[in-house]
């Protein structure tokens, strides 16, 4: 991906959010209560190849909902990360999905099976988005609001996956993680 299609996607996911987020906080600050709910992806816990740079964006939303929902909590505000699976919208096709423009042969098995699943996928994705904008607003009606919200039982599989992946690979470093502390803060 070049430099201009990298930014254009930061741009909408990234910077897009926190606009909108500058323009609705004075008034939520104010009030002392409002809920933001932020929409990430499977991408922003789960990434594959293929979605790199829709990931990186999405772990990007990640970080700045954990970070904004703990310094907000104190003023009412709630803020939940929405992390939608696939879901039968137009997301995949060229309305929403825009691909690399160049196509590089050394990537053709990763990215370019990613290229050919988007394609045949469209519209035929196991997620209902009427029943998911149901639970969204269902869980904004609730007193209290998960930090994270998983929609589809494909997101809820790749979730799974990746913390028992993260469980296994910090158990199997986990020596060579606390090494690095000093001898004398060691028990």
């Amino acid at each position: 991906a070049d430099d201009a299609e990298v930014r254009a996607i930061f741009e909408t996911n990234v910077f897009g959010l926190l606009a909108v987020t500058r323009a609705v906080l004075p008034t939520m600050r104010r009030q002392r209560s409002g809920r933001i709910f932020n929409f990430s992806s499977v991408g922003g816990i789960a990434v594959g190849e293929g979605w790199g740079i829709y990931g990186g964006t999405k772990y990007a939303v990640e970080g700045l909902s954990e970070a904004m929902r703990r310094e907000l909590a104190p003023l009412g505000v709630q803020v939940t990360i929405v992390e939608p699976g696939v879901f039968r919208t137009d997301f995949l096709d060229g309305s929403s999905l825009h691909a690399a423009k160049a196509v590089l042969d050394d990537y053709v098995p990763t990215v370019g099976s990613v290229r050919n699943w988007a394609t045949t996928t469209n519209h035929q994705q196991m997620g209902d988005p009427v029943k998911a904008a149901k639970v969204i607003v269902d869980v904004a009606e609730a007193a209290e609001q998960p930090m994270r919200l998983q929609l589809g039982a494909d997101c809820v599989a790749r979730v799974e996956e990746r913390l028992a992946d993260i469980h296994a690979e910090l158990n199997a470093w986990r020596d060579v993680a606390v090494s690095t502390a000093f001898d004398e803060a060691r028990a």
